[in-house]
């Protein structure tokens, strides 16, 4: 089955959702990401335990930080699926880039420019 999702999307693969660290979050902002989307397991269904209990308590201080910075909290999301729901993932990475688009660019990128 092959899924349509928006094509500005850039998936990184890490063996569980509780490997991503808030230093990551924030990096890719830095970087001129404009939203970030943490895709990890069910709740209570996560291989390593405790991983996407970790992931979500990560992606909530990453929004707290992002908003009090100006950022924008909401432009982090995380979602909870299993592998088998493609076509979940596929309306999960439409809504996330959908609520970008509605917030526009990245601040960041903006002070960057002004700043070179």
């Amino acid at each position: 089955m092959r899924l349509s999702y928006p094509t500005n999307i850039r998936i990184i693969r890490v063996p569980c959702s509780g490997k991503v660290d808030i230093i990551h979050i924030l990096r890719a902002f830095e970087k001129g990401a404009d939203g970030v989307c943490v895709v990890g397991c069910i709740e209570g269904d996560c291989h390593f335990k405790t991983g996407n209990f970790r992931a979500r308590k990560r992606v909530e201080q990453a929004r707290k930080l992002l908003e009090s910075v100006g950022v924008g909290g909401e432009r982090v999301k995380m979602y909870n699926l299993s592998s088998g729901e493609g076509p979940l993932f596929a309306r999960y990475a439409t809504e996330i880039v959908d609520i970008v688009k509605a917030l526009g660019p990245n601040p960041i990128k903006r002070f960057k420019k002004n700043a070179a």
